[in-house]
C-alpha cells in the first residue's frame, strides 16, 4: 500500500522511555527542589499572600410596630485582650447612622476577628452582642432588628470553618481554580483541563463520566466557546454530575459544567495588571479595575490574547464500499495564527440593604487564519495490483466571531432569613463571517511528478445567533426546617446561516455558486419552563423533591429551496429526588434520582449535505427526536480536619432514543455521486454505570492534592439495518493535581491524567470544536487509545504578594497524541493527531488598590460612615 511523506510532516512519536520512569523522575526532581528551597525558611500557608477577604453587616431596625428607627447610632467594635493585664479592651472599628427607613449597613470588617455591635437611639434601650464572620459568613443579614424598652440581645454568630477547594451540597460540587497556575495565561478549556471529573481532548471536546455535558456560564447558556474565555476571568467550576428540577432539564444525561466568572464587590478600588507569552510567540494582556463606594458597584475587565497554535495529523483508511477496494492515506499540518479581545462591565445598585440591582455586559471580538496543508495518497487495490493517485490540498480558513451580551437582574431579600426573590432578562448575540479557500492539485504518478490537475473551490458563508433568557425564582422558608423553591424560565433563540458553496469555472474563469451545496437556513428554538422543589428534614434525614415541566418548539427553513422542517414538543415533566443522611461525623450518605432531555441541535437536524471536506462528509436528520435519560446516583462524604475530604460516588444512567452518529451510502447532492456519509440516528437505547472517587488532602502545611477516578462502562443498543455493534467497553480516567510550597513565595504545581481506552463518544452536542479536516468524532463503532498527560508550572512571588511571576508547561512528554479507531461495514480507519505539544508560558500580574476607600468616602467629624 502506498504511503507518501511531505516535507512538512511531523512524526507522530511518543517518547521511548516508559510513562512511569518519566514520572518517578519528575517526582524526584520535586523532592529535590523542595529540599533545596526548604533552606530558606519554613513556608508559610500559601505560596503567596493570600487575598484580604472582607466581611458585612446589614439589618433594619424597627419598633415595637414595626416602623424603623432612623439616625440611631451604629457602632462596630473589635474585641481585644490587653496581654499585661488580660482584660478586655474594645476598639471602635466602623461608625455610622441608621437610614431614615432604618436600613444600616456596615463594611470591610475583618473576618475571623471577635467583634462587638453595639446600637443605641434616644428612647431606646441599647442593643449589643458579640459575633464573629468568617470567610463563608462574611455577608450577614441580621435581619429586623427590634428596639424596645429592654435588653434584646442578638443570638451569638460564630461560623469557624474556613472555605475548602472541593465543596459538595445535594446537587452539586464546586471546585475553586484560584489557585491553579498551570492554566494562567490560557483559557476556559485550560481550566478545565485541571477541574476533577473533567477530561478535555486535544479539541476541545468536554466529557464528564464519559459524556459531553451542557455548558452554561454564570448559570446561563452561552454564544461562547470555552476557548474563547480567558482563564484570568473565571473564579470556579460548578459540577453538577445528576442537575435536580431547579435546572434546565436540556444537555442529556451527563450533566452541567457552569463557569463562575470572578466578580468584585469590595469597598474601595482594586485592580490587577497581567501579561503573558508563549513558545510560538502567542502573547496575552490584560487588565481589570472594581470601584465601590456607598450604594454603587462598578466592575471592568479586559483581555487580549494572540493565538499561536499548531497541529500534525494523519489517517488511514481501507474504504470497502468501492470497487475494487481503496486504500487512503493522510497526512495534515494545520497552524493558527488568531487574535481575541474579551471584555466585561458589571454595575451594582445597592437600591436598600436587601435590594440590589445588576447590570453586567460583555463584549468579544475572536479572529484567526488557519493554513492546512494535506498529502492523500489513494491506492485502488486490484487483483492484480495496485494503481496510485497523489494530491496536495492547501485550505486557507478565515474566521470571524463577534460576540455580545447583557444580564438585568434584581435580587429582593426579606426579613425572614433565606427568603429571596431573584428575576433577570438576559440576551447574548453573536455574529460569525468565514472564508475558506480550497486548492488541489492532483499528480498523475504520486509525488515528485507534474501536476496533472487543479481543483479550486471555496466557501463564503456568516450568519448570527439570537438568545434571549427570562427567569424568576423564589425561595421561601416556611419552617425553619423547610423550604420551598420555585420559578418560570422562558428561553428564545434564533439562527441564521449562510454558508455558499463556489466551484471554480476554467471556461469562464470564475467562480460558480452550486446552489444544491449551499447551507443556507435560519431555524428558531424556543423552551418553556417551570419548576418546584421542596427540601425539608426528617432527623438526620434530609431530602429534596422537585417537579420541572418543559415545552419546547423548533422550526427551519432553507432558505434556497424554501423547504420547511419543524418539531413541536408538547410538555414533558422531569422529576427529582434528593436524599441525605448524616451517618456520623463528617460523614454523610446521599442518593438521587432525576430525568433529563437531550434536544437534537440544528446541525443534527438540518438536512444539508457539507461535502467540504472530503473525508468527512456530513447531513442532519430532520427527524430526529429528542433523547430523555433516568440517572441515579448514591454518593458518600467524608470530611476530616484541615479542608481533607473524601467522595465516592456510584452511578447508573439509562437513555431512550439516544442520538448517535451514523455512516451511510448515498448521493452527494453536491458531486451526483455515491459516497458516505456521516449522518444522525435515534439509536433504541443505550446505559451507562460507573464509580468514581474524588479526594482532596492536604498532607502537610506544604504540600496537597486532589486526585480523582472514574471508572465506567457503557453499551448503546442500535436497531438500524447495516452498522456494526459497538462491543461494551470498560474504561477509566485518572487525574492528580499536587502542589507544593516551596517558600513563602514560592510555589510549584504538578497535573497528571490519564485516560485508558475508550469507546468514541456517540453524541458530543457540545457546541465544542472539533478536529479540523479530519474525520467525524460522533460515531456509534470505535474507539480512542489510551493516553496521559503531565504539566508543571512553578509561580513566584513578590512585593507581598502584590506581583507574581509564573512559568508553567503542559504537556511536557509529549504524550498526549489522540489515536483513533473507526470501523463499520464500508470502512476501517486509522487517526492519530496532536496539538500544541510542550507548550512553555510565561506569565505577569500586578495587583494594586486600597480597599479601606478613604479616597473616596465622606467623612462627619468624629467617625467614617458607610450609610450617606
Amino acid at each position: 500500500m502506498g504511503h507518501c511523506r511531505t516535507p512538512f510532516q511531523e512524526p507522530l512519536k511518543k517518547t521511548n522511555a516508559p510513562a512511569s520512569k518519566k514520572i518517578i523522575l519528575l517526582f524526584c526532581v520535586v523532592l529535590a527542589i523542595e529540599n533545596t528551597f526548604a533552606q530558606s525558611g519554613p513556608p508559610g500557608h500559601d505560596g503567596a499572600t493570600p487575598t484580604p477577604v472582607s466581611g458585612r453587616l446589614y439589618g433594619k431596625l424597627v419598633d415595637s410596630s414595626g416602623h424603623g428607627i432612623g439616625q440611631a447610632s451604629v457602632m462596630i467594635l473589635k474585641i481585644n485582650t490587653d496581654p499585661g493585664s488580660g482584660k478586655r479592651k474594645d476598639q471602635l472599628l466602623k461608625g455610622g447612622a441608621s437610614q431614615n427607613n432604618g436600613d444600616f449597613s456596615s463594611e470591610d470588617l475583618p473576618v475571623n476577628t471577635p467583634l462587638k455591635i453595639t446600637i443605641t437611639a434616644v428612647g431606646y434601650k441599647a442593643l449589643t452582642q458579640d459575633l464573629t464572620l468568617t470567610r463563608q459568613s462574611s455577608d450577614r443579614d441580621l435581619g429586623n432588628l427590634h428596639l424596645a424598652p429592654t435588653d434584646q440581645l442578638l443570638q451569638q454568630v460564630v461560623v469557624t470553618a474556613s472555605k475548602p477547594t472541593i465543596r459538595m451540597d445535594m446537587e452539586k460540587k464546586v471546585f475553586d481554580v484560584s489557585k491553579d497556575i498551570v492554566s494562567v495565561g490560557g483559557t476556559g478549556l485550560d481550566v478545565l483541563k485541571n477541574v476533577p471529573g473533567i477530561n478535555v481532548d486535544i479539541d476541545g471536546n468536554i466529557s464528564l463520566r464519559g459524556s459531553s455535558p451542557q455548558i452554561m456560564v454564570d448559570g446561563k447558556p452561552t454564544t461562547l466557546t470555552l476557548d474563547e474565555i480567558p482563564s484570568d476571568a473565571i473564579e470556579s467550576v460548578e459540577v453538577i454530575t445528576n442537575p435536580s428540577a431547579k435546572y434546565d432539564a436540556s444537555g442529556g444525561g451527563a450533566g452541567i459544567l457552569n463557569v463562575v466568572l470572578k466578580k468584585n464587590r469590595k469597598t474601595g478600588y482594586n485592580g490587577s495588571l497581567r501579561a503573558g507569552v508563549d513558545k510560538y510567540g502567542g502573547a496575552n494582556a490584560g487588565a481589570g479595575l472594581n470601584v465601590r463606594e456607598n450604594k454603587i458597584n462598578f466592575s471592568a475587565d479586559v483581555n487580549a490574547r494572540q493565538q499561536r497554535d499548531r497541529s500534525t495529523g494523519s489517517i488511514n483508511r481501507l474504504d470497502l464500499s468501492t470497487t475494487p477496494a481503496t486504500d487512503l492515506n493522510q497526512h495534515e499540518l494545520d497552524t493558527t495564527k488568531g487574535s481575541m479581545l474579551f471584555g466585561r462591565i458589571g454595575l451594582d445598585y445597592f437600591v436598600t440593604n436587601r435590594t440590589t440591582l445588576s447590570l453586567t455586559g460583555f463584549a468579544m471580538h475572536h479572529h484567526n487564519e488557519t493554513t492546512s496543508n494535506i498529502a492523500l495518497n489513494t491506492d485502488s487495490l486490484y487483483m492484480a495490483g495496485k494503481t496510485s493517485q497523489y494530491s496536495q490540498e492547501e485550505i486557507n480558513n478565515t474566521n470571524t466571531f463577534d460576540g455580545r451580551g447583557a444580564t438585568l437582574g434584581i435580587k429582593q431579600l426579606f426579613a425572614k432569613d433565606k427568603e429571596e426573590w431573584t428575576a433577570d432578562a438576559s440576551y447574548f448575540s453573536g455574529t460569525a463571517s468565514k472564508n475558506a479557500q480550497y486548492a488541489t492539485n492532483y499528480y498523475a504518478n504520486g509525488s515528485g511528478s507534474a501536476v496533472a490537475g487543479t481543483e479550486l473551490q471555496k466557501i463564503e458563508g456568516g450568519g448570527n445567533d439570537h438568545n434571549i433568557i427570562l427567569q424568576t425564582d423564589f425561595t421561601d422558608p416556611l419552617t425553619p426546617k423547610t423550604t420551598l423553591e420555585a420559578g418560570l424560565r422562558a428561553a428564545l433563540q434564533s439562527r441564521l446561516n449562510i454558508n455558499d458553496n463556489y466551484t471554480y469555472d476554467t471556461d469562464s474563469s470564475a467562480y460558480v455558486l452550486v446552489p444544491s451545496a449551499a447551507s443556507n437556513y435560519k431555524s428558531q428554538n424556543n423552551v418553556y419552563a417551570a419548576y418546584m422543589t421542596l427540601a425539608s428534614s426528617i432527623g438526620s434525614l434530609s431530602y429534596k423533591i422537585g417537579l420541572r415541566a418543559e415545552s419546547s418548539n423548533y422550526q427551519g427553513t432553507l432558505l434556497n429551496s424554501g423547504q420547511q422542517f419543524s418539531n413541536q414538543y408538547p410538555v414533558s415533566l422531569f422529576p427529582s429526588v434528593f436524599l441525605s443522611r448524616k451517618i456520623g461525623e463528617g460523614q454523610e450518605l446521599q442518593l438521587s434520582f432525576t430525568r433529563r432531555v437531550n434536544r437534537p441541535n440544528f446541525n443534527q437536524l438540518v438536512p444539508y449535505t457539507d461535502s467540504s471536506n472530503k473525508l468527512n462528509i456530513t447531513r442532519g436528520n430532520p427527524d430526529l427526536v429528542p433523547e430523555f435519560t433516568e440517572s441515579a446516583e448514591l454518593s458518600y462524604l467524608k470530611t476530616f480536619g484541615h479542608n481533607a475530604t473524601i467522595m465516592g460516588s456510584v452511578y447508573y444512567k439509562y437513555t431512550d432514543h439516544l442520538i448517535t452518529g451514523y455512516i451511510e451510502e448515498d448521493t452527494n447532492v453536491a458531486t451526483a455521486s455515491t459516497t458516505l456519509i456521516n449522518t444522525y440516528i435515534n439509536a433504541e437505547s443505550s446505559y451507562s454505570m460507573g464509580a468514581e472517587l474524588t479526594g482532596q488532602l492536604p498532607l502537610t502545611k506544604w504540600w496537597d492534592l486532589t486526585t480523582n477516578l472514574n471508572v465506567y462502562h457503557s453499551k448503546v443498543n442500535v436497531a438500524a439495518e447495516g452498522i456494526v455493534p459497538r462491543e461494551p467497553l470498560w474504561s477509566w480516567f485518572g487525574k492528580l493535581n499536587t502542589n507544593f510550597k516551596l517558600s513563602r513565595s514560592l510555589t510549584m504545581q504538578v497535573s497528571g491524567m490519564y485516560q485508558s481506552k475508550t469507546n468514541l463518544p456517540v453524541n458530543t452536542n457540545s457546541n465544542q470544536p472539533g478536529p479540523p479536516n479530519m474525520t467525524s468524532q460522533s460515531a456509534s463503532q470505535g474507539y480512542i487509545a489510551s493516553f496521559y498527560e503531565v504539566d508543571l508550572a512553578v509561580k513566584k512571588t513578590f512585593l507581598a504578594g502584590k506581583m507574581a511571576v509564573s512559568l508553567s508547561a503542559n504537556d511536557i512528554f509529549r504524550s498526549r497524541i489522540q489515536d483513533q479507531y473507526t470501523y463499520s461495514t464500508y470502512f476501517t480507519q486509522d487517526y492519530s493527531r496532536i496539538k500544541d505539544p510542550q507548550m512553555v508560558r510565561l506569565n505577569w500580574s500586578y495587583n494594586f488598590g486600597k480597599v479601606d476607600a478613604s479616597l473616596f468616602k465622606r467623612k462627619n467629624a468624629n467617625v467614617q460612615s458607610d450609610e450617606q
